[in-house]
């Protein structure tokens, strides 16, 4: 059993956190945030993630996991530091590391013994040296720290079997002592290891999510292609797909990609090739289709209904995906933006993150308790998220409820056919 400390109680500190525990070690996890902390004293995870508020008070009732708000408190002992704090974007793409370096400033002021400081959050290139020259500065001992880069690869929604059956794990050190605890630490999860220097390992993250965002951007523009020339995506993902150097996943035709990390990275990517007097012409290009992707979607909701002033649109999906709350950089967000500015009044609901969403969009657009009721008296229902319960929607009743029977299913989550024989003007993305 190690002694652990994650700094950071978000999506990735947490359920870091929890897993840990569930592997048998003594973590704290620390916070500024005390009303997070208080949250998570009471059982309460402040964010939704499936499976994660069980692990977590299956561990707290265990004695293995606990937090605080206090440095001293969560930093004591420490055998391995986890920095999972979170790392925003500014408009120019820099990545701001303000939290970072508060984390690394803390972490040497209260150094008690030899400690392994591992770099969690995605971070641009040479991260890990600005952490350990900040930590060297401030701490008051002669304590030996070691600075890892061991970047996390945890998807929302599927976060907690993302972490307990990884597909690799990846660990940039210089400090073969280091390398040997951290392989006794993830030893339980048999996952292999790739363990190369610091600057590689932050590499590899951003090239694996620069990789993801260029599938979806590619199937997007080969989706508008398909439209254009009566073509199927969906058939044409199954044929390319089914080829074993390509694979399917990260190809679905949709709205485009969000969330808190893929854009993010993306920007930060590019700077860092500029920095360096590299084009990334094709990390520019991904940005740009799916930039395009919202007034593409706007256009295709025109084609239905024409006019948008005065239209009713109903809107499923609030979250940047399903089986999460997390509305940051969502698609769905900004689609209902567009068409509000457009003229249209929205409805929206999403299972879970309307109050997430309701913080960032406040009144201008009204929330329904379900999807049937977001549908009364609507010209169009747009899916925007592509959450399970709506996949299952009856078109009949659906029918009955809207004003005008249309659909935009911006997730292609119903098959054409069946929307238009039940009465309904459909359109998809990259169906004919």
């Amino acid at each position: 059993m190690l002694t652990i400390s994650v700094v950071g109680t978000g999506h990735i500190g947490l359920v870091t956190g929890a897993c840990l525990a569930q592997l048998g070690n003594h973590v704290t996890c620390l916070d500024v945030d005390s009303a997070s902390i208080d949250a998570l004293q009471r059982g309460k995870v402040p964010f939704f993630e499936p499976g994660l508020e069980e692990l977590v008070a299956r561990n707290r009732d265990a004695g293995r996991l606990q937090f605080t708000a206090e440095p001293a408190v969560g930093l004591h002992g420490s055998e391995i530091t986890f920095i999972a704090v979170g790392t925003p974007a500014g408009d120019d793409g820099r990545v701001d590391l303000t939290q970072v370096r508060a984390a690394a400033i803390e972490i040497g002021t209260r150094l008690d013994r030899d400690t392994i400081v591992v770099n969690k959050s995605t971070v641009p290139i040479e991260t890990c040296d600005l952490v350990e020259t900040i930590v060297r500065e401030h701490q008051h001992s002669t304590h030996a720290v070691s600075v890892v880069s061991n970047p996390e690869f945890l998807r929302e929604g599927s976060a907690i079997a993302d972490f307990m059956h990884p597909d690799r794990i990846v660990i940039g050190a210089e400090d073969k002592s280091a390398v040997a605890v951290l392989e006794e630490l993830y030893a339980p999860l048999g996952a292999p290891l790739i363990i190369t220097d610091v600057r590689t390992a932050e590499m590899i993250k951003y090239a694996a999510n620069a990789f993801l965002a260029t599938k979806i951007s590619l199937v997007n523009e080969i989706a508008e292609i398909c439209e254009r020339v009566g073509a199927d995506i969906r058939d044409v993902v199954l044929g390319v797909g089914s080829d074993k150097r390509i694979g399917a996943s990260f190809m679905h035709a949709g709205l485009g990609f969000g969330g808190s990390c893929l854009p993010k990275d993306l920007a930060a990517l590019q700077r860092i090739a500029e920095s360096v007097d590299v084009p990334a012409t094709v990390v520019a290009a991904t940005r740009a289709v799916n930039e395009r992707r919202i007034a593409r979607s706007v256009e295709k909701v025109r084609s239905l209904i024409g006019d948008l002033r005065g239209v009713r649109v109903a809107l499923l999906g609030l979250s940047f995906k399903p089986d999460t709350d997390d509305v940051r950089a969502s698609p769905a967000i900004a689609l209902a933006r567009a068409l509000i500015e457009a003229g249209a009044g929205v409805v929206a609901h999403d299972p879970v993150a309307t109050a997430a969403a309701r913080k960032v969009c406040g009144d201008a657009m009204s929330y329904a308790e379900s999807a049937y009721e977001a549908a009364k008296g609507a010209d169009v229902l747009v899916v925007a998220t592509d959450w399970s319960e709506y996949k299952q929607m009856d078109f009949a009743v659906l029918k009955k409820q809207m004003r005008r029977a249309c659909i935009f299913d911006a997730r292609n989550i119903y098959d054409p056919g069946e929307a238009v024989a039940a009465g309904f003007s459909y359109q998809g993305v990259g169906r004919s």
